[in-house]
C-alpha cells in the first residue's frame, strides 16, 4: 500500500477521450501552429493516446476537419428574425469575420471539398436565409443575397489573412514601394499607399465598410421590388 507522500505525487487520471475533447485539442493545435500541423498522429501525441484510438471518435481526417470547423462556426452569431434585418445580418457577419480571424486556418476550409457542413454551420446558413426571407426577399433574391454575404465574409477574410507582415514590416515595404514609384505617373496609387501607412488605416473597418455597402444595396433592392406591390394596393 502506498503512503501519503506517494499518493500526493500520483499522476492525476487522464481526461476520458471524447470527440469534443479531440476536436478542441485539434483547434488549439491549429491555432498555435497552423492547420498543416494537425495530423492524427500528432494529435494523438498531444492527447497522450495511440493514433488508432482517435478513430473511435472521428471517422477520418475530413471528419476531424469538419468537426474543427464546426466549433469555429459555433462562435458566429447566427442572425435571428428581427425588425432591422440589416442590423442582424451585420452583427452576424462581423462575428463570423472575427471568429475566422481568431482561427486563421478556418476560412480556407469553409468551401473545401469533402468538408461536410456540421450542425453549427447549418444553423448559421439557415439563420441568414431565414432573416433574408423574413425581410421580404424572394427565394431568387435570397439565393443571390446569401452568396453575396457569404463570399464577402470569406473572401475578405482570406484576402486579409494573405498579408502576413507585421505592421512595422508592412510600413517599411510601403515606404520602399513609394521610393520606387513614379509618383507623377501614379499619383492616386501613391495617395492610397500613404493612407495605408497612416495609423488610422484599419482593415477591419474596411470589412465593415464593404459589408455596409452590400447591405445598403440589398435594402434598396428589397424596397424597389416591394414598390410594385405597394402601388397595386393604393
Amino acid at each position: 500500500m502506498r503512503n501519503a507522500t506517494e499518493l500526493d505525487g500520483a499522476i492525476a487520471p487522464r481526461a476520458p477521450l471524447k470527440r469534443d475533447r479531440i476536436l478542441r485539442e485539434a483547434v488549439a493545435l491549429a491555432d498555435a501552429e497552423g492547420i498543416a500541423a494537425v495530423s492524427m498522429r500528432r494529435l494523438a501525441r498531444v492527447l497522450g493516446v495511440e493514433a488508432m484510438s482517435l478513430y473511435n471518435h472521428v471517422a477520418h481526417k475530413d471528419d476531424l476537419l469538419a468537426g474543427m470547423l464546426d466549433l469555429v462556426v459555433n462562435e458566429f452569431e447566427a442572425p435571428h428574425t428581427a425588425t432591422d434585418w440589416t442590423a442582424a445580418i451585420r452583427r452576424g457577419a462581423i462575428s463570423a469575420h472575427d471568429a475566422l480571424m481568431r482561427h486563421r486556418w478556418a476560412a480556407s476550409l469553409m468551401n473545401a471539398t469533402g468538408i461536410a457542413a456540421g450542425p453549427a454551420r447549418l444553423r448559421w446558413m439557415d439563420g441568414v436565409l431565414r432573416c433574408l426571407r423574413d425581410a421580404g426577399f424572394s427565394v431568387e433574391v435570397t439565393h443571390l443575397a446569401y452568396h453575396a454575404i457569404d463570399s464577402n465574409i470569406i473572401g475578405f477574410t482570406l484576402w486579409q489573412l494573405s498579408y502576413t507582415f507585421e505592421k512595422g514590416e508592412l510600413a517599411d515595404i510601403g515606404r520602399a514601394f513609394l521610393d520606387e514609384l513614379p509618383i507623377d505617373e501614379f499619383p492616386f496609387l501613391a495617395e492610397h499607399v500613404r493612407h495605408h501607412l497612416e495609423p488610422t488605416a484599419d482593415d477591419v473597418n474596411a470589412f465593415e465598410f464593404g459589408l455596409g455597402l452590400l447591405l445598403d444595396g440589398l435594402e434598396r433592392e428589397r424596397i424597389l421590388r416591394a414598390a410594385p406591390s405597394l402601388a397595386t394596393l393604393c
